[in-house]
């Protein structure tokens, strides 16, 4: 007996981490329902070889950018996407079996931008081939996120809470928010963006329950000064855009390390000099520390 297969599009955007993307497409061959396609897009010249084959399409698009084009990346993934829904899923995040069909029965009852719960594994883990008991056993929510519902949706009152690790939303959502930001590059600040346009449109967001990925392991630097000017650029012009400062956790970390000068209330960031490669190799953390 074939397997449903539910009109979703699921998307991922790469550089690198070719393991990582093979554990979410052996996540993704073993769904409950599966999906009408994954759509790839390739932040680097070629694809990576001896990708796992899956019973459903897998498209293939390449964005080409220096600088990590994260928001342009997701565009063209939802530009040539042929779902009626769509799910952005990191290619860190390995999903549960029941991701897409959670998604898919979410979004036919609510019209919103939709939030998976995501478990952090440890590092060291084997390379994932289908075997979701492990997962389920090593797997450990993030103490800031709310509790999510074992299934169906809840009302989530912030919409800042947008991640891209696992978000889903329907196609034509996604128009009407005009995607992601492209002025956005390089590393913070396109999600939260999204989110804010969202919430100014008057679309409410959601926690979905059963729709939990587990988020393969991948090193964590606290503070993450390896995005250091990335990420002030972005606060810079989420500040223009919206007159808020985003990342501001990441922010007074650089501030009490007296790299910048900067407040909640400031109106611009003043930089005092940037960190150099001994700071960065230090704030890297052990394979303990599963989150920033």
């Amino acid at each position: 007996m074939s397997a449903t297969v539910v009109s979703i599009s699921v998307l991922t955007i790469v550089r690198g981490r070719t393991d990582h993307l093979r554990g979410l497409m052996a996540g993704l061959a073993r769904q409950s329902v599966l999906p009408t396609e994954l759509v790839i897009a390739w932040m680097q010249d070629e694809p990576a070889e001896d990708l796992p084959d899956l019973p459903f399409p897998v498209r293939h698009i390449f964005v080409p950018g220096d600088a990590m084009p994260l928001a342009a990346a997701r565009n063209r993934a939802a530009d040539v996407a042929t779902g009626d829904k769509l799910i952005f899923l990191d290619v860190d995040c390995i999903p549960s079996p029941t991701l897409v069909e959670a998604y898919d029965r979410a979004l036919d009852e609510v019209d919103g931008v939709l939030l998976g719960e995501v478990y952090y594994l440890p590092g060291g883990m084997p390379v994932f081939t289908g075997d979701f008991s492990e997962l389920e056993e090593a797997g450990v929510p993030h103490p800031s996120k709310a509790l999510f519902p074992d299934s169906g949706v809840v009302r989530e009152p912030d919409a800042g809470q947008l991640w891209g690790l696992s978000f889903g939303l329907r196609s034509e959502t996604w128009r009407q928010i005009g995607g992601m930001d492209e002025a956005f590059f390089g590393y913070g600040g396109e999600e939260t963006d999204l989110a804010r346009r969202a919430a100014d449109a008057g679309i409410p967001t959601y926690r979905v329950g059963a729709a939990g990925a587990y988020h393969q392991h991948h090193a964590v630097h606290i503070p993450p000064l390896q995005h250091f000017e990335h990420i002030l650029r972005n606060a810079r012009l989420y500040r223009q855009k919206h007159g808020a400062w985003c990342m501001d956790y990441w922010l007074g970390q650089f501030a009490q390390r007296g790299l910048i000068d900067w407040s909640r209330d400031a109106d611009d960031i003043v930089v005092h000099r940037l960190p150099d490669g001994r700071e960065t190799d230090a704030a890297r953390q052990p394979d303990t520390v599963l989150f920033s």
